[in-house]
């Protein structure tokens, strides 16, 4: 599976809620009169941003590049935490529990733990596999 890139990720406009406001700091009567500052939500996941520029325009441009980047930040880490569960799954703790047979040569037995069956190892390097 191929990894998430940022500059990939698009959100559907479908997802996005934009409202508009006047920006606080200093600016004086231009931010006074003027809604400028972009408040975007993405309604899935709730991340928002805010931008507080003079232009409205600029500041929506990077209020939506800024919560692509989030929401695919987030994306990525879920898809990396699923892929690292399903390699963690595979390859076991290592611990001995984890082994489905044990051979012990000097008794010449095999045990196999999933079924609790013994076989002799004779048996087994002839090639009865059966337990």
């Amino acid at each position: 599976m191929e990894a998430l890139e940022v500059r990939d990720f698009k959100i559907k406009d479908s997802d996005i809620s934009v409202k508009f406001s006047r920006g606080t700091g200093p600016g004086g009567q231009h931010k006074n009169k003027t809604d400028s500052c972009v408040h975007m939500t993405h309604i899935p996941t709730g991340i928002t941003a805010r931008i507080d520029g003079r232009s409205q325009h600029k500041n929506k441009e990077i209020a939506r590049e800024l919560l692509e980047g989030r929401v695919a930040k987030i994306e990525k880490e879920k898809l990396h935490s699923k892929l690292e569960k399903e390699r963690k799954d595979k390859v076991g703790s290592g611990q001995r529990g984890d082994k489905i047979r044990t051979y012990r040569v000097k008794d010449d037995i095999v045990q196999d733990h999933r079924n609790d069956s013994k076989v002799s190892l004779k048996k087994v390097l002839s090639g009865c596999l059966d337990f």
